[in-house]
């Protein structure tokens, strides 16, 4: 069934109105949408959001849900609950037709329609970036999505119950290894937070020991968290070997088949938790299915008043923001020249956005985009962090604070807030919740194991005829007619006096009784 948006009944504003399509529900395309229903006047234009999840993960909570700090659904914002005003759909944007003002909308069931707008906001933000290493598409897991985060979390908490039914050797060490490649700074947030979850599982597991566990951190630069000062990721490297941990600088990952994690420097760590942070890269199905322009890193080249095009022309009615697109960062501090992929640019810019789409509206002109960074806030776990905002630099208890606060007032709607700070104050209390769902990723396996299921249908009974219990020739003789066959088609009895011999027939059957008689 093909349907287009003049065909769709739920209209809330005039056929006139503009319409918005903003392709992607991150941080940017939720943003962008979020303040538009704040400054759009009434009727003034219609918004649509499309993406295939119906809510937006709040990125920055993702090590401390994988950590067991935070509740998985806390830190992701519900579309349709916080977007009153705004059209929400539940697809892929798999083609972008701008020429002819149309996206290709596809739904997880259904056909794919074609779906009409007036401006376009591109903000479908990025997935993990890989190589072609062996064993890492297999094996890996990344810390993009909330799903994966949660997985994370119950993989460890699964591997120390199995871990704890079994004696020192591989296999338990292969349980209790953790590997992580990429130390930015969502890698090197992820591995100290598992690190702290698991020094804090131990007390549960008395046949566990702390020297058991083993977490490794991959790194091919020869320093980590190139967001703060050498003198800042130095302390935190000193930190974190302190807690047991083993970072591998100048390194790379050669291969991860069955889990055997080779290093280019030849050592080989067998795992059963691989975390892949080593970059990212524009989503690509929406980059690759539409005609907008492209720079050389796979992302929608975009102008610093955030329209789609290039410093001399901008291509009409289509902007972009966030992790998928090229920024110029006009501040001269970003990489290559553009605004670096992170949270705090995509929720700025994203806010201009939606102010320079309502000025177009109104024939105004756009502002640019600039901003300063305001530095870098990372937590390592319980009552530890590290905080850089210039030549300042905070370790320890102080900059965990202020990780929590600043990420605890960033998180969108008051609403969100409260159930974050919620789940802080509860397990100050009452500690981390370790319990293991791990099972939910198979949530049928035990309905399934004891389900009772239908019979196999009975095989047919053979005839009677086909298999006697009892061999006729055994007991009338060799020629005798057998059952179901005419005495007239029987073999002839080779006698010279049929009538004499005739009661020597009947011998036998009469004593066929007796015979079974004696056998009983």
């Amino acid at each position: 069934m093909t349907h287009t948006a003049s065909s769709t009944a739920d209209r809330t504003v005039g056929a006139t109105a503009p319409k918005i399509l903003v392709v992607g529900g991150g941080y940017a395309g939720f943003y962008t949408a979020w303040k538009l229903e704040k400054h759009l006047r009434k009727g003034e234009a219609e918004v649509t959001i499309v993406d295939p999840l119906p809510y937006m993960t709040y990125q920055p909570f993702l090590p401390e849900v994988a950590a067991g700090e935070i509740e998985a659904r806390h830190a992701v914002v519900g579309l349709r609950r916080h977007l009153k005003k705004t059209r929400v759909i539940t697809a892929k944007v798999t083609g972008i037709d701008h020429a002819h003002r149309t996206a290709t909308i596809t739904p997880q069931v259904g056909e794919p329609w074609q779906e009409s707008y007036d401006q376009i906001v591109v903000t479908a933000g990025a997935v993990s970036r890989t190589f072609p290493i062996p064993g890492i598409a297999d094996n890996a897991i990344g810390l993009k999505t909330i799903e994966e985060a949660v997985a994370i979390r119950d993989r460890i908490l699964s591997n120390f119950d199995r871990a704890a039914n079994l004696p020192a050797g591989p296999e338990r060490d292969r349980l209790l290894t953790v590997v992580v490649v990429g130390g930015g700074f969502a890698g090197i947030e992820v591995f100290a937070e598992m690190r702290a979850l698991a020094s804090s599982l131990l007390k549960d597991y008395p046949q566990l020991r702390f020297e058991d566990t083993h977490f490794h951190l991959i790194e091919a630069m020869s320093r980590i968290m190139p967001e703060v000062s050498l003198k800042t990721s130095e302390w935190v490297l000193k930190d974190l070997a302190k807690r047991g941990a083993n970072v591998h600088l100048d390194t790379q990952v050669t291969g991860a088949i069955d889990g055997n994690v080779e290093l280019s420097t030849g050592e080989v760590i067998p795992t059963d938790l691989i975390v892949w942070t080593a970059g990212v890269m524009a989503n690509p199905t929406v980059v690759r299915g539409g005609d907008l322009p492209v720079e050389e890193r796979g992302r929608i080249r975009t102008r610093a008043d955030l329209r789609v095009g290039s410093e001399e022309e901008a291509v009409a009615d289509a902007w972009a923001a966030g992790d998928v697109a090229a920024v110029p960062d006009l501040t001269g501090k970003g990489v290559g020249g553009y605004c670096v992929p992170n949270a705090q640019h995509a929720v700025r810019q994203a806010k201009l956005l939606a102010k320079n789409i309502v000025a177009d509206l109104r024939g105004e002109l756009p502002h640019q985009y600039i901003h300063h960074n305001l530095g870098a806030v990372a937590g390592l776990g319980l009552y530890n962090g590290v905080f850089q905002s210039g030549k300042i630099a905070l370790k320890g208890f102080i900059a965990w604070c202020a990780h929590r606060g600043y990420h605890g007032l960033a998180m969108p709607s008051w609403e969100r807030k409260w159930r974050v700070i919620g789940d802080w104050w509860h397990n100050f209390w009452l500690h981390r919740d370790n319990v293991s769902l791990e099972a939910v990723q198979n949530p049928r396996h035990v309905f399934q194991e004891f389900a009772a299921r239908p019979r196999p249908a009975a095989p047919e009974a053979a005839p009677a005829a086909a298999s006697p219990a009892i061999d006729p020739k055994s007991v009338v003789g060799e020629n005798a007619p057998v059952a179901g066959e005419k005495a007239d088609d029987a073999a002839p009895v080779e006698t010279e006096t049929p009538a004499k011999k005739a009661p020597a027939k009947k011998v036998p059957a009469k004593k066929a009784p007796a015979k079974a008689k004696s056998q009983a």
